[in-house]
């Protein structure tokens, strides 16, 4: 081989590395034939194995201590069918002679549509050509590697079959399209790997992969190839009622999870995802949670992240077990009739540097202006969404997780901190779009795009915003102007009524609009109102510390703040612990203080949580018309005096009203008088006072009849004892 040849591809000048390895026609002394090249550091021989009987020696092309003894090369003259072959490599010590497929003797696995829907930003069933592989070519069972880096100077694959070692897989580059691959026919299935990466700077990067399925548990950072063939699910029945279910008008009761803090084994060590399919699917059909919300389990470094600085995006985290482990806690989930919400993070991500961060030696995910590319609040990078590339990858994660794990929702993170340029900035720190406004029309684009097409590809899916802002129109469909979610968190809510529930009842009565006020909105959007991680943690105090009052007060606020939550129009989601009254703040690094049950008074809280979960789902009137006006119909929110709150909801049918009467003193109101709708026998369907949940057993002793004497508008009425710090539900008979 030519000298200057060898440096130019050692240097990584000569792009393909195809172009000089491997097989190729070649005339030798007026001989046609075929030229062989490898590239083996430390071997001290090779030969090429062509059938049975024939062995092709190759000629190290220098000394062993140079560069150019690494290459071999040999001429054979003879018949030579283009494809796969098998290289003999001696190194001189026992046991590392090895017979293996020389990976440049196989021609590429990716098509020209593929490279040209990446780089249109429109491929999005990508995952199954980017990342790592398993797979069978041209005959050869291996892995085939692909990643985009196109501004590389030369891609390398390394790994625990290569000993780490760069040199010896270079990978072949696909033109303008910036993607790079490889066909490995030595690695296979729980292989380490990652790409090294050389920028046109000369700077040497070692990257896990973006699109790998699998990683290492932190604090390692390799990715390792997994292949997601092969789990048999047994959710059918689910899937297809999935698709029939209109959950704007189906009860919701979403119970948001830290999967590493929920249990824990007696010595601190984490539940597999095996094991709490065992325990948390049985626990919420117990409870009667219909939906979990698993917080972030795309793969991080991290642990008080709790999952939100996510390094693999297409890695289920290794925490807890493998990517078909994750599988069958979702199909037990299914296979118990709860729905499976994951939280997304497509708002920004860490600065690790083996992770997407200057990827291939530019600002290839991110922005390269900090104005637009970085997050102060939480030191992260925000994704260049006007890139094809990046909102295609962004796009593909979200329905990758729809069609290779079956999730039914996506719960997206800091919607306000990507729609909004402005977002957590002063003057001067952030660039106006092309017309001069704040909003991130890039990522309002990549929003839209994300929403109509999971919608289209996976019926009966949905994605919920957390978005604390007034942007227009979030929840609704993109042909009518807006995102296009299904439903949006209602922070205003959720800060209004811990506002009020954390003030002494005696100062009640002069905030009552904190109650009142998210009423004003309520059918602005599909929301769901959430009592979520978020309120627990630095120094907020849990939802049980929260509550006035002593002890016995405490709980019984907690009761009222959770039925509230239950009573009013959409969907209700709370965060693991509240359904029992943790005492202490949340934290990620143990288990939630379960202890607490042996205690009547929590165990009281739990019974409550339970009935509430039953009653909502069995009542039509509490879900069907959530998003809908006539649902709603407040009986009297200006009694400040007394602090109670009355309302009534409904169903489609007449016939479905429940009357809920809030009482937020300590006070007992006997005499309290409220018009109803309808007359007759109003049975009382929960009582949160009562003895089983830790009350005080005032209350209507079952319900009341209704008196033929006018108030709130109606000809006939009702006259309740109303529980202290307590609410009643009524319905007639």
């Amino acid at each position: 081989m030519d000298k200057a040849l060898i440096t130019k591809f050692v240097a990584g000048e000569l792009g393909d590395p195809f172009s000089v390895l491997g097989a190729r026609p070649a005339l030798r002394g007026g001989h046609s034939g075929v030229l062989f090249r490898a590239y083996l550091p430390t071997a001290t021989s090779v030969e090429v194995l062509i059938g049975p009987d024939t062995a092709v020696p190759l000629k190290a092309q220098g000394p062993a201590d140079e560069v150019s003894g690494h290459f071999f090369e040999g001429f054979y003259e003879g018949q030579f069918e283009y494809g796969p072959y098998k290289l003999r490599s001696r190194y001189g010590k026992p046991g590392q002679d090895a017979v293996f497929y020389d990976a440049y003797g196989f021609q590429p696995v990716l098509g020209e549509l593929d490279l040209f829907l990446w780089n249109q930003g429109n491929h999005y069933q990508i995952y199954h050509k980017m990342g790592a592989h398993p797979m069978v070519h041209q005959g050869v069972s291996g892995t085939h590697f692909a990643v985009w880096a196109p501004s590389a100077k030369k891609v390398c694959l390394v790994g625990d079959k290569n000993f780490w070692d760069g040199r010896r897989l270079p990978m072949r580059p696909r033109g303008a399209s910036g993607v790079w691959e490889l066909f490995a026919p030595h690695f296979g299935a729980g292989d380490l790997y990652k790409f090294e990466i050389t920028t046109q700077a000369g700077d040497l990067l070692i990257k896990a992969d973006p699109f790998g399925f699998s990683m290492e548990t932190r604090p390692k950072t390799a990715s390792r190839v997994y292949d997601l063939s092969k789990y048999v699910w047994n959710d059918g029945k689910w899937i297809y009622e999935r698709g029939k279910t209109n959950f704007l008008t189906s009860p919701m009761s979403i119970y948001e999870t830290h999967l590493g803090s929920w249990k824990r084994h007696a010595d601190g060590t984490w539940l597999t995802y095996r094991e709490l399919a065992d325990q948390l699917v049985p626990y919420l059909k117990e409870m009667g949670f219909n939906w979990l919300e698993m917080m972030p389990i795309s793969e991080f470094p991290f642990d008080a992240s709790w999952g939100y600085q996510v390094t693999g995006y297409y890695a289920v985290t290794s925490r807890y077990g493998t990517p078909d482990d994750f599988r069958y806690l979702v199909d037990r989930c299914h296979q118990a009739g709860i729905g499976v919400i994951l939280d997304w993070v497509p708002a920004h991500f860490p600065r690790d540097s083996f992770a997407l961060e200057y990827f291939d030696g530019t600002h290839l995910y991110e922005h390269a202006d900090p104005r637009q590319g970085a997050h102060s609040d939480w030191g992260t990078l925000v994704f260049n969404y006007g890139r094809n590339e990046v909102k295609n990858f962004l796009v593909a994660n979200a329905l990758f997780f729809c069609q290779e794990y079956h999730i039914d929702g996506l719960r997206v993170d800091a919607v306000a901190s990507m729609i909004y340029l402005d977002y957590s900035r002063k003057e001067g720190e952030w660039i106006p779009n092309k017309y001069g406004g704040r909003e991130n029309l890039e990522a309002i684009e990549m929003l839209k795009t994300l929403n109509t097409k999971l919608y289209e590809l996976f019926p009966g899916t949905m994605t919920i915003a957390e978005e604390s802002t007034a942007f227009p129109a979030v929840s609704r469909p993109v042909h009518l102007g807006g995102l296009g979610f299904m439903f949006k968190w209602n922070m205003g809510w959720m800060h209004d009524m811990l506002d009020f529930m954390s003030k002494d009842p005696i100062y009640r009565r002069y905030n009552m609009e904190r109650l009142t006020f998210a009423l004003l909105y309520a059918f602005h959007e599909n929301f769901c109102l959430p009592l979520s991680h978020d309120e627990v943690v630095y120094g907020k105090r849990s939802l049980f510390d929260k509550m006035p009052g002593d002890y016995w007060r405490k709980c019984a606020n907690l009761r009222l703040l959770l039925g509230y939550m239950y009573a009013e129009p959409g969907k209700k989601l709370l965060f693991m612990g509240g359904e029992f009254g943790q005492i202490n703040e949340w934290d990620h690094a143990s288990q939630l203080s379960w202890e607490l049950l042996s205690r009547p008074q929590h165990q009281g809280l739990k019974n409550f949580s339970k009935d509430l979960n039953a009653l909502y789902a069995s009542e039509p009137a509490l879900y069907e018309l959530d998003y809908d006006w006539r649902g709603f119909q407040w009986l009297d929110f200006r009694d400040s005096d007394s602090t109670v709150i009355s309302f009534l909801r409904k169903g489609r049918d007449p016939n479905e009203i429940i009357l809920f009467v809030f009482n937020f003193t300590p006070v007992v109101r006997p005499s309290y008088r409220l018009g109803v709708p309808k007359a007759g026998y109003w049975s009382e369907l929960i009582n949160s006072d009562s003895s089983v949940y830790g009350g005080s057993d005032v209350g209507m002793g079952g319900g009341r009849q209704s008196d033929f004497i006018a108030s709130h508008g109606y000809p006939q009425s009702l006259e309740l004892t109303l529980p202290p710090l307590g609410f009643l539900a009524l319905k007639v008979r």
